[in-house]
């Protein structure tokens, strides 16, 4: 059974940056696609990033030009660079990777941007 990981949250200040990982149990080509969302209080859980088997990737529009999503195969293992927070960035981040219409999911972790 596939297993990820998450794990890089915690504070940081708005402006500030922090980087999310995300470490699966198998190589990560074997997804469709993997990615980010996030559960704010009180708030429907959205879609942060994506990346797919070939590389392209896709944001929400809350976090375009502030977030990246990259990845590195030989660690099994996706990012999210984000940048220039703000407190309504504050959630829990989710990890999640998909197989045709199987979804994994990670436990989540939280993220709080605060001064």
């Amino acid at each position: 059974q596939v297993q990820l990981v998450e794990s890089g949250g915690g504070l940081a200040q708005p402006g500030g940056s922090l980087r999310l990982s995300c470490s699966a149990s198998e190589n990560i080509f074997f997804f469709n696609d993997m990615g980010w969302y996030r559960r704010a209080p009180g708030k429907e859980r959205e879609l942060v990033a994506l990346i797919n088997v070939g590389g392209v990737t896709n944001y929400g529009d809350s976090v375009k030009g502030r977030f990246t999503i990259s990845r590195d195969g030989a660690k099994k293992t996706i990012y999210l660079q984000m940048n220039y927070l703000k407190s309504e960035d504050t959630a829990v981040y989710y990890c999640r990777a998909r197989v045709l219409s199987r979804e994994t999911w990670g436990q989540g972790i939280l993220v709080t941007i605060s001064s």
